[in-house]
């Protein structure tokens, strides 16, 4: 689902009426807690936290004209969904995530590679998602996504 703005601030005055206020406080609570270095920006057409082509010039391999993304918010058809590369690329990441959700939402954990879909926007678990933004830094996402993707190539 594109979402429905060209900028960042007009995705987020374009959200149906019910989701303005669970979408914007997610958005301010990754802002809040996202380390030095990613941003904000218009990632694959909805609202990403990417690290900026003047940290990583090479940007997304797939399409080097987009900076690498990190982690992504979108307003879906049933939930609002979070997306987060860390917990698709690191293990460790992801078992310390799923071990904490249960303390922090009384909704069971549903969940993708990188997807983490909350159809309850009254469950949203905050203080969680602030904490899992701050896990991984700039450097440490981009030598994971270099190790990944040096690893893909090699093995080919």
């Amino acid at each position: 689902m594109k979402a429905g703005g060209k900028t960042v601030q007009e995705i987020l005055t374009s959200l149906p009426r019910e989701r303005e206020e669970p979408f914007n406080k997610l958005h301010n609570v990754i802002l809040k807690n996202l380390p030095k270095g990613f941003e904000p920006a218009i990632s694959y057409g909805g609202l990403g936290y990417v690290v900026p082509h003047t940290l990583y010039p090479a940007g997304y391999h797939c399409k080097p004209s987009e900076p690498l993304t990190f982690a992504g918010i979108a307003s879906q058809k049933k939930s609002i969904n979070l997306y987060h590369m860390g917990i698709y690329s690191d293990p460790k990441l992801l078992e310390w995530f799923v071990s904490e959700y249960p303390r922090h939402s009384k909704q069971k954990l549903d969940m993708g590679k990188s997807c983490i879909r909350f159809k309850k926007f009254d469950e949203i678990p905050y203080g969680l998602i602030g904490e899992l933004m701050k896990k991984m830094s700039v450097s440490e996402w981009i030598n994971m996504y270099e190790k990944i993707l040096n690893s893909k190539t090699t093995n080919r």
